[in-house]
């Protein structure tokens, strides 16, 4: 393969990764928020949501309802949890907190909270409401951090594809 070939096939991949984080954060933006799609990763919310479902996030000019479905991160841990807006208190001057629940849990969330915390502070601790959802597309996501192998795979194929195409 020629060099001008090689550069012109490693842009065109830069290019492609390039435009999927500006789509990413093209979307924080117009969401407000800083993960605008999660995938579902437990059974927590069955019927509503199955494990692998894509969530679309939205968290700019809405009032939370009890009912709402909010993605919150707990401090101290990396993965969000979707669960169900169950009870609210505060609002206008006070700050708004929330407390959630699973669908297909018995209890409430507070024993996943971070210790010491009774209720979520809507403004720091959810990243955004449900919008919307796409069923089992991010299954994928699943199974790579499931099964690590399938990264290396797949990052092996992307890149022999990258070298193998011809123009």
């Amino acid at each position: 393969m020629k060099p001008r070939q090689l550069a012109t096939q490693a842009l065109n991949f830069a290019i492609v990764l390039s435009t999927a984080f500006m789509l990413w954060k093209g979307l924080s933006v117009v969401s407000n928020s800083s993960s605008p799609i999660v995938v579902v990763l437990s059974e927590s919310m069955e019927p509503a949501f199955q494990r692998g479902d894509l969530l679309v996030l939205w968290n700019r000019g809405m009032e939370t309802q009890l009912g709402e479905v909010v993605v919150y991160n707990v401090r101290g841990r990396d993965i969000p949890i979707v669960h169900r807006v169950i009870q609210k208190f505060g609002g206008g001057t006070e700050p708004l907190q929330l407390l959630t629940k699973g669908d297909n849990n018995a209890a409430d969330d507070t024993e996943l909270y971070a210790p010491g915390q009774r209720y979520l502070n809507r403004a720091t601790d959810v990243v955004g409401s449900a919008y919307g959802f796409v069923p089992f597309v991010g299954y994928v996501t699943i199974l790579l951090s499931e099964h690590p192998w399938l990264k290396t795979a797949m990052l092996v194929l992307m890149g022999a594809s990258v070298i193998l195409q011809r123009e």
